[in-house]
């Protein structure tokens, strides 16, 4: 539904001149039956009144006005009836979002509220002051099952929510009580499920208090979370337990965590497993988690309490920046600090009452959290109503870039977001923050060969909490920066956070994509990535999915001085990862191969004379390079039984390239990578092969190769991205 104009009635214009109030610019309209009722609601900040307004709705009688302070509020009381389209509350409570009015005719009630006109029907707030502490955990259960987030088919939906909690009072919880861990029916926990987001609005993880939170695997009865995907919490306390089952593209962020299950991934099951996950910026208190059955995991700026022992983990387990963590072994291992590091920008409820936006300041060579139990830490404070633009499902490209130019950041409601044309990042400090997984997706429209997401070369841009998705051919998904850019971004370099980019999998047409992502700036940090060509949906895999659904390249890199923490990329048809800048670091690999190529013949590197593509590939040009923390796995089911990778990893032997802690193995299928690196480091046909560091090694160097990228003279002209 594209945005409407500030007033349903010219009354209203009077208002908006003379008076100073909160009016925000979305109409929202609810459908009743066959009908949809407008609503509008205005707050008048002078008078201190609230004025609602809608369309007609039932046949006789006045429409009848009830008042709670939230949502779910356990009482409503009566306001007054009309037998207008408009009704003014003079003696509203006194926090102009504790206002959620029913309006009532002949057995319809629609809600009308300030929060609800901000941030539209996706988002869900709760509020303890009014609501029983049951009273989230049973709406947001319920939705888990109603809507198929529970089951396979929730992972290709596009419904997308987040449920954020207002600050407790008095140290209120929202704690139900219970016992047990998190996977059981007695702890009385959250589950939480595909495309869902839960948010703390305190400015300190402990100003909103839960008490269990689960996520539940659907496969093998409940034993296998490897689909277990697209789902995030940040900003609040667990304090009974946290079972944070899960695979790629889960965000844990910013949390307080009281206890957790002696398995992270406590699901009764013993053969339990996964496939990685991130947590960043969290503090246990209690007790050191253990992440069980995963096969990888990313922690980062995180404290645990004192010891050293095993957490879990069978291949790749990566701790940077945290206190206590596990003692390095063949697959643990803790790097003492993070370079440099911006935390994700969040929405919170400041002090006077008002929706905020905390945008935290860059911070080099640090150790633990980034807040203390008092004091959010170093960052600047955004007001969303005066400098955020606050798009809603429906919202068109027209109307998000035109926000942007005008200089306004853009915070993305939870919602599938169906484009006719890229978004366009064109001014520095610009923030795209996305909420409940919202996903940009490319309609199939002549404008939309380039892709979903541009971004002009420019100091302290933040893209944060998006899901790109591609209904159509396009050049990239994701682009920062254009080619052959030189600038130095040190000072306030630019930030990628929480992105996801997906290739398939939700369409039966053919996509045609060189890369998901390719990073031309200098001076990017990115901070979690899952780049996906989709390895399984509801179409047909096999070779008709590797002709259907193509894509060249994850994430291709010419800038300098990149530095990524946890990056998971998938399943591309060539090099997964393309690393041609200087001075690049890697703090956290996972991948798998292609599952589909039909043959060798159709998938060898280097001019047909290496069997398939190393899944991270820095080229022969690069003289210096850095990365820890490496896996790739063998998953060769959709071939002809043929199918082998030369090489995990290829590099040159340089003396300043070095990758440490690396790992190949085989899950299923007939294939194998042969090496780990360089041709060297044995093949997974005889099990799991790990290198623990190369640097100028005695390996087979990678032939010379000459890569095509795109240059500027190939943009649409539609696009007239900043030189």
């Amino acid at each position: 539904m594209s945005k409407k104009g500030i007033s349903l009635f010219t009354a209203f214009a009077f208002f908006l001149l003379l008076c100073s109030f909160v009016s925000p610019s979305s109409g929202d309209e609810k459908l009743e039956g066959s009908k949809k009722i407008e609503r509008k609601i205005v707050y008048n900040k002078k008078k201190h009144s609230i004025t609602l307004s809608w369309s007609d709705f039932g046949s006789t009688g006045n429409y009848v006005i009830t008042r709670g302070g939230s949502r779910l509020a356990s009482d409503f009381v009566s306001v007054g009836s009309t037998s207008k389209l408009m009704f003014t509350d003079s003696k509203p409570n006194n926090d102009k979002y504790e206002n959620y009015y029913k309006v009532t005719r002949n057995g319809i009630t629609v809600m009308i509220s300030l929060e609800n006109q901000i941030f539209g029907d996706n988002m869900y707030f709760y509020d303890r002051k009014y609501e029983k502490a049951v009273t989230a955990r049973n709406e947001i259960n319920s939705q888990f099952g109603s809507i198929g987030l529970g089951g396979a088919n929730g992972e290709w939906t596009t419904r997308r929510q987040a449920y954020y909690f207002k600050p407790n009072i008095d140290r209120q919880t929202y704690d139900v009580g219970g016992s047990g861990s998190a996977s059981s029916e007695t702890s009385n926990a959250i589950e939480l499920g595909f495309y869902s987001h839960i948010g703390g609005l305190g400015k300190v993880p402990s100003d909103v208090r839960l008490g269990a939170i689960f996520t539940r695997p659907h496969l093998s009865g409940g034993a296998n979370a490897t689909c277990t995907f697209w789902r995030s919490v940040e900003n609040v306390e667990v304090m009974r337990d946290f079972s944070w089952t899960v695979s790629q593209s889960t965000s844990a962020r910013r949390l307080l965590i009281e206890s957790t299950s002696k398995y992270i991934s406590d699901i009764g099951d013993t053969n339990f497993w996964g496939s990685g996950g991130f947590i960043a910026d969290a503090h246990y208190t209690t007790s050191r988690p253990n992440w069980g059955g995963q096969q990888q995991w990313y922690t980062r700026n995180t404290v645990f309490p004192e010891g050293t022992g095993a957490m879990g983990g069978s291949y790749n387990m990566v701790w940077q920046g945290c206190v206590n963590p596990p003692e390095a072994n063949e697959s643990n291992s803790p790097i003492l600090k993070t370079p440099i590091i911006r935390e994700k920008p969040f929405l919170f409820i400041d002090s006077d009452g008002e929706y905020k936006v905390f945008v935290p300041a860059w911070q080099k060579d640090r150790v633990g959290v980034s807040w203390s139990g008092t004091d959010m830490g170093k960052g600047k404070i955004q007001d969303l109503m005066t400098g955020w633009y606050v798009a809603k499902e429906g919202d068109s490209d027209v109307e998000i870039n035109a926000a942007l130019k005008s200089g306004k950041n853009i915070f993305f409601t939870p919602g599938h977001y169906a484009l006719n044309a890229p978004i366009q990042v064109n001014r520095r400090d610009a923030i795209l923050l996305g909420a409940g997984i919202a996903s940009v997706t490319l309609e199939p429209t002549e404008k939309n060969i380039w892709g979903c997401i541009y971004a002009d070369d420019k100091d302290g841009i933040i893209i944060a909490g998006l899901l790109m998705d591609s209904f159509n051919s396009t050049i990239y998904q994701v682009r920062i920066g254009d080619e052959g850019v030189n600038t130095d971004h040190a000072s306030d370099p630019i930030l990628l956070t929480d992105i996801t980019c997906r290739v398939g999998g939700v369409q039966a047409k053919n996509i045609q994509i060189q890369a998901s992502m390719q990073i031309n700036s200098n001076n990017v940090v990115g901070d979690h990535f899952w780049l996906w060509r989709a390895d399984h949906g509801s179409q047909k895999g096999g070779e008709v999915r590797w002709t259907r659904d193509r894509c060249k390249n994850g994430l291709v890199v010419t800038g300098s001085d990149v530095t990524l923490y946890a990056l998971f990329v998938e399943h591309y048809q060539e090099y997964e990862v393309l690393w041609l800048g200087e001075r690049g670091r890697t703090f956290f690999f996972q991948n798998e191969p292609p599952y589909d190529a039909p043959n060798q013949s159709s998938w060898s590197s280097q001019g047909g004379r290496v069997d398939g593509y190393a899944a991270f590939k820095v080229a022969n040009t690069v003289k210096e390079h850095h990365t820890i923390g490496m896996g790739s796995y063998a998953v060769f089911t959709g071939t002809d039984g043929s199918v082998n990778k030369k090489n995990g990893f290829e590099v040159p032997n340089s003396l300043n390239v070095k990758l440490e802690k690396m790992c190949i193995t085989r899950f299923a299928g007939p294939g194998n990578i042969q090496n780990v690196i360089n041709g060297t480091g044995g093949s997974t046909a005889t099990g799991a092969k790990r290198v623990v560091s190369y640097n100028n090694g005695k390996g087979v160097q990678p032939f010379d190769e000459e890569f095509t990228l795109p240059n500027p003279e190939s943009y649409p002209s539609y696009i007239g991205m900043e030189k």
